[in-house]
């Protein structure tokens, strides 16, 4: 994963994991979740997801939920999660504002 937590620009997959973790998931809800927030745009295998969420636990980003000792271990986001997410709305809301000024209305 190619996220740069200093400069505050996540992949748009790390986002979107991140967002649907607000509430405990388990990876399956996580797919469900990213496929219909983009409408089918982002699709994700299992592996890619599971490499994704192995990652994103390893950083602090989020945490096993509950009683992971059955097969569907669900994860959350953690407090520094949150705070990356936050980070990377805030970056995300200031380049759609350059792009308004620029663009305009003309979209």
């Amino acid at each position: 994963m190619r996220d740069n937590a200093k400069g505050g620009a996540l992949t748009e997959v790390t986002f979107f994991i991140l967002l649907s973790l607000y509430t405990p998931k388990h990876g399956y809800v996580v797919m469900q979740f990213i496929e219909d927030s983009t409408k089918g745009r982002l699709t994700l295998g299992a592996g890619t997801l599971y490499g994704a969420l192995n990652s994103l636990q390893e950083k602090g980003w989020i945490a096993p939920f509950g009683d992971s000792a059955g097969r569907k271990k669900e994860y959350l986001i953690t407090t520094q999660g949150k705070e990356i997410a936050e980070k990377e709305l805030i970056r995300l809301n200031e380049l759609v504002g350059v792009a308004n000024e620029i663009i305009g209305g003309a979209v």
